[in-house]
């Protein structure tokens, strides 16, 4: 639990905890010898009133008129004063608990927290060997209480102005030092998502600048590589565009003339075809045969190098390939958004969107079992952004890539793009993006 907790937090509650330990035991202290000092304080009046007592004893019985001395010593006496006469039928005597006056300014709760000591002081007054009353000493313990709670007062005030005081040392210095670690944190993470650009701040101390160095220096590395890699994937596309080319030449250059010269020859048997008997037969089987060879010759040159993309444009080829799609499957229905401004675009990167939209297509028609679908290729800026999408059954769990795709997400990436599959809102989406012209790639040579 104590480790969940964020640093200020582990170093404010410690600090929070102990002033609030100070205030408490302050208090304890405060109620546990209050009750001593107060009764110290008033000892020497107490002991006053016993004088007084003993001498008023004294003088009533030497006094001729014991009675009206003491009436006149009763009247002078002040109703304020800590020393009063109590008369036998007067009743029980008060104690100075019972006539405690809460002074002005202190709360009840402080008063009942205090433990008031009984001082009370009752010297009988005698005349004639007959007690008549008692002289009592009830303190007024206002004024100590009052000096109490200011002296409370002053030790939370105290306590309240350093708690502020030390939180605020510690919040600026876990500030400091807790920034340099966030951006030491955000840095690695812009690291771990392949942003190696943005350099971290060097800063706090020396431990964590050396620890902001070496990221940085982890960073610069890691572009380096990553465009050492880059360079590598774009040379590799470039060396399987170039060998797709030379094969789809000897197939054309080779293998069309050959299939033409067998089907010219098939033709000519099949017009001998009356005068041959059974011979005729097979003459139209094996013309069936090279129809079909020629037919796959082309399907397997469109998908090795699509020429017309160089003569056509890269928008005219896509709608090309969306129509031959809707020929060769009619039952789905196939929408397009189409840029005509896609004809700007040539070299890897036509080849490239061509590819991935005929590679989705041809995912959609093997596997997804869908009834319609979207192709889209726009432009978003300085982005061309193709998305291909329908509402087939999806794609395996934990297989996000087939091996068509695969090919595709690695000659997009040689391209500095990016290329992702989900499924959302029971459809399913093949996103591409990728730059509109060249960022600093390395020159391809042969």
């Amino acid at each position: 639990m104590w480790q969940r907790l964020s640093f200020r937090t582990q170093l404010f509650l410690p600090l929070g905890t102990s002033f609030l330990a100070a205030l408490i035991m302050g208090g304890v202290l405060l109620q546990t010898f209050a009750a001593g000092q107060l009764a110290d304080e008033n000892e020497p009046r107490r002991r006053l009133t016993q004088t007084v007592a003993v001498a008023l004893n004294n003088t009533l019985r030497t006094s001729n008129t014991p009675r009206q001395t003491l009436d006149a010593f009763v009247h002078s006496l002040d109703i304020s004063s800590d020393i009063q006469f109590r008369a036998v039928d007067a009743g029980p005597a008060s104690s100075a608990k019972d006539g405690l006056r809460k002074p002005h300014g202190v709360p009840q709760w402080f008063v009942d927290l205090l433990t008031i000591p009984d001082m009370d002081t009752a010297t009988p007054v005698m005349i004639g060997g007959q007690r008549v009353g008692d002289l009592l000493f009830l303190p007024d313990l206002s004024a100590d209480l009052f000096e109490k709670w200011i002296g409370f007062l002053a030790l939370t005030t105290l306590v309240a102005v350093l708690m502020v005081l030390t939180g605020t040392i510690a919040y600026v210095f876990a500030g400091s030092a807790l920034r340099p670690l966030q951006y030491l944190g955000e840095g690695l993470t812009r690291i771990r998502r392949g942003d190696y650009a943005t350099p971290i701040p060097v800063g706090g101390p020396p431990e964590i600048r050396q620890s902001c160095e070496e990221a940085n220096a982890l960073a610069a590395t890691l572009a380096q590589l990553s465009q050492d890699n880059r360079d590598l994937l774009h040379r590799l596309v470039s060396l399987q565009d170039d060998e797709r080319r030379d094969l789809a030449r000897e197939l054309h250059d080779e293998l069309g003339p050959l299939l033409f010269s067998i089907r010219v020859g098939t033709i000519a048997l099949v017009e001998a075809s009356p005068t041959a008997g059974h011979l005729g037969n097979s003459a139209e089987e094996v013309l069936q045969s090279v129809e079909a060879l020629q037919q796959t010759n082309r399907r397997i040159l469109d998908r090795l190098r699509p020429l017309y993309i160089e003569e056509l444009g890269l928008e005219t080829s896509v709608q090309t390939l969306l129509r031959n799609f809707r020929k060769q499957a009619p039952c789905v229905g196939l929408t397009d958004t189409i840029d005509p401004d896609l004809n700007g675009i040539d070299g890897p990167r036509a080849q490239t969107v061509y590819r991935v939209i005929q590679e989705a297509l041809t995912n959609v028609l093997r596997h997804a079992g869908a009834s319609n679908a979207h192709v889209q290729a726009t432009f978003a800026g300085e982005t061309v952004v193709i998305e291909i999408s329908d509402d087939g059954g999806g794609f395996p769990e934990g297989d996000l890539f087939g091996r068509g795709l695969t090919g595709m997400h690695e000659r997009v990436r040689a391209l500095s793009g990016s290329l992702s599959l989900l499924r959302a809102d029971e459809r399913t989406y093949v996103r591409c993006r990728l730059p509109a012209e060249p960022a600093g790639e390395a020159p391809v040579t042969d």
